[in-house]
């Protein structure tokens, strides 16, 4: 199913949303708005932002407060992906050239900076305590994730358990803030609310652990970057991990720190997981977690967004890019 179909109940609103967005590049300061408006373009999914909407129509929904919510995330997802770009030094992300590699690494960071705060703006607009205090712990949360990542770059000692660690600060912490918020902006009961966190927490994880696999057996055409690079970046993700476990001696990713051919060794290591049974041992992880993040929908009201969550929570292990 595609997603246009998915966010059908919601349509309108993530119009308004998209809206929204093109306000925040309407600055007094030139150059700050060619940098907000090329960074907030869509060419994502929007599915954060869908999440908070769709959390949000449950019980009482209050379109102001939701859409701001909603704007804030996925703000504060982009914000996410421009520092991460500058970190990395990465030259493409979605096909598109990164802010770093257009504007620097300085402005990047600067942007990112500005974009957190503008996400925090709009969450303190909803006059909500909850969703503004949510929006500080995801943001330490997601910071810490980063650390975690960095001080880990090229540690092939990772454990399952910090796999998915990072996995839970760097990616699930935003898509449950997504839910979490949207429930909270419409007064949802507490156990409506934990229903809606779990449910953003799994498929943030799920979420993630395609990224992984996808990093390993999409084109560049579609990942609209270089396949293997997280490899490059050191981050070692739950395919490389298995890759490990399976190749404890002769592995291409054990070479990585000591050869001067480091992406011969990154082609070697993906074309070992293409040809064997990692990928679909990955994606039954993602499925799982997908699986249980449906399984207590049933307790919300039966509204149609509640069929739009287990389509989006189909949609992520079929998804290409």
């Amino acid at each position: 199913m595609e997603l246009n179909t998915i966010y059908t109940p919601v349509q309108d609103d993530l119009l308004r949303v998209e809206d929204r967005l093109k306000l925040v590049s309407k600055v007094d300061f030139a150059h700050l708005s060619d940098l907000l408006d090329y960074s907030l373009k869509s060419n994502g999914k929007r599915i954060r932002p869908v999440l908070t909407l769709i959390s949000g129509k449950f019980y009482d929904y209050n379109p102001d407060h939701l859409l701001a919510m909603a704007t804030a995330v996925e703000i504060m997802h982009t914000a996410t992906l421009v520092h991460d770009d500058a970190i990395d030094k990465s030259s493409v992300r979605r096909g598109r050239t990164t802010i770093n590699a257009l504007w620097s690494e300085e402005k990047a960071v600067l942007l990112g900076d500005y974009l957190f705060a503008e996400a925090g703006a709009l969450t303190a607009s909803t006059n909500n305590l909850r969703a503004i205090k949510l929006f500080a712990d995801t943001l330490k949360t997601i910071s810490s994730g980063e650390l975690n990542q960095s001080f880990n770059a090229f540690n092939l000692k990772q454990s399952h358990a910090q796999y998915f660690q990072r996995v839970a600060q760097k990616t699930a912490a935003l898509f449950s803030m997504a839910t979490e918020s949207g429930a909270a902006m419409s007064q949802a009961p507490e156990e409506a609310i934990q229903i809606l966190i779990k449910y953003g927490y799994d498929i943030g994880v799920a979420f993630q652990i395609v990224d992984d696999i996808l990093d390993f057996i999409g084109t560049e055409e579609e990942l609209g970057k270089p396949a293997g690079s997280d490899l490059t970046q050191g981050t070692i993700t739950l395919p490389a991990m298995l890759l490990l476990e399976r190749y404890p001696e002769n592995n291409p990713i054990k070479r990585l720190l000591d050869t001067k051919d480091r992406q011969g060794e990154i082609t070697r290591a993906i074309d070992m997981v293409r040809n064997s049974s990692i990928i679909q041992e990955c994606y039954q992880v993602a499925s799982d977690y997908c699986a249980k993040a449906c399984r207590n929908l049933n307790q919300l009201p039966d509204k149609v967004g509640r069929q739009s969550l287990i389509d989006i929570a189909g949609f992520i292990t079929i998804r290409k890019k």
